[in-house]
């Protein structure tokens, strides 16, 4: 028999995989749906942000949802809204492609509550930094298929017949783990209200928020994921984008590099997981990361003008390994200092301010590209903001931690 919390891994994984897969997939297509649109290369970054509020709003208003119909059921319904929200872009129009990121972006809110309610409600706490870091693997995995998957399809067929294959496996995905709803959903409150005055009441939009007061360390920790967020919210939308434009590589080359990207942060997550369990730093590990990952981001801004795929491959890879694997360590850091009965609200509040890094970073990094006539003072700029802030918050992150 299959321990509780190797079936609850496999489902929070699956559906992390998942949820990624559909966001990723709209950045990796967007040189040709931007070209066959009439767009600017470019706005791709207020599709990323309109793709983060979407998800910022179910954190601020997708509690009561969470409670009466229990995690399971919300990763299956953001699944599906997130294929609804793919085959939307069918319609070929600039209003159905907002609506789409926006959809995307509601799909993808359930994945951090819930997930994050499932595994504290069932990881052995000696490896839950490792454990939140596997699930939480499934965001770079979901981008490597993109990469892989979506842009050849793309290039082959159209991005029409890419997207509804990915929409396919979104139901595909959530009819697989109905099977773990009945024990995984056990604790859910049937009676929990969803009408519309429960759901955008004052109460709801609070508790996530008060949800931080819980513990010191909450503030600075999430305002460092909020940073990091910043980095890797520009580095997933603007990639594929910056490579074809600039850096001469063909769509499917980009895309190539852009799996290599995502690949590392699966191997990253898990080992970053791993050595915070095995140093019980978890917060210095962080912060380390941090002045890391800013220099990876200076590394691949000074990329050659028209580079091989290996080294291109490589640039995007080290930066994927530095930038995008702090998200199971942080998780597990917000899970751990919270109550057991407020996991799922300090997650949603801590991860709703996250994603507005998700949302300003490519809204703001889009603008300085149109500003500043390039891609290097924007580049910079990220980085700059991550070295800023890992180090005004180290000072209270260690107090915290002693």
């Amino acid at each position: 028999m299959r321990a509780p919390w190797i079936a609850a891994l496999g489902a929070t994984l699956l559906m992390q995989v998942i949820a990624s897969f559909m966001a990723q997939s709209l950045p990796v297509v967007a040189p040709v749906l931007t070209d066959s649109m009439g767009l600017a290369a470019e706005a791709i970054g207020n599709l990323s942000a309109l793709n983060a509020l979407g998800t910022v709003l179910f954190l601020a208003f997708g509690g009561p949802f969470l409670a009466r119909l229990g995690p399971v059921r919300m990763l299956q319904v953001g699944a599906a809204l997130s294929a609804i929200g793919l085959l939307a872009l069918g319609i070929g129009t600039v209003p159905a492609l907002a609506l789409a990121a926006l959809l995307l972006g509601i799909g993808y809110g359930p994945s951090p509550p819930a997930g994050s309610r499932i595994l504290a409600a069932t990881a052995p706490p000696r490896h839950r930094s490792l454990i939140f870091s596997v699930k939480q693997a499934g965001a770079p995995l979901g981008g490597v298929l993109a990469g892989l998957v979506t842009a050849p399809l793309a290039a082959a067929f159209g991005w029409g017949v890419a997207l509804v294959v990915c929409a396919a496996t979104a139901f595909v995905a959530a009819a697989a783990i109905q099977g773990l709803r009945r024990e995984l959903d056990a604790e859910r409150d049937a009676a929990r209200s969803i009408g519309l005055a429960s759901v955008f009441s004052r109460r709801t939009l609070a508790a996530p928020f008060a949800a931080l007061a819980l513990a010191p360390a909450l503030l600075p920790l999430t305002l460092l994921a909020v940073s990091f967020a910043v980095v890797q919210g520009c580095l997933f939308t603007f990639t594929v984008t910056w490579l074809v434009e600039t850096r001469s590589l063909s769509l499917v080359q980009a895309g190539s590099a852009f799996a290599a990207m995502q690949g590392a942060g699966v191997v990253a997550r898990i080992v970053l997981g791993w050595l915070a369990d095995r140093t019980g730093r978890p917060t210095l590990n962080l912060l380390v990361q941090g002045v890391a990952a800013s220099a990876a981001v200076l590394l691949l801004a000074a990329m050659p003008a028209a580079p091989s795929l290996a080294v291109a491959a490589s640039l995007t890879a080290l930066a994927g390994f530095a930038a995008a694997s702090w998200n199971g360590v942080y998780m597990a850091e917000v899970a751990r200092l919270s109550p057991r009965d407020r996991v799922s609200d300090a997650t949603s509040g801590s991860t709703l301010l996250t994603f507005l890094g998700y949302v300003a970073g490519p809204a703001l990094f889009g603008l300085l590209v149109t500003l500043s006539g390039g891609w290097m003072v924007p580049m910079i700029a990220m980085a700059a903001q991550l070295s800023l802030t890992t180090l005004l918050v180290a000072r209270p992150l260690l107090k915290a931690a002693r």
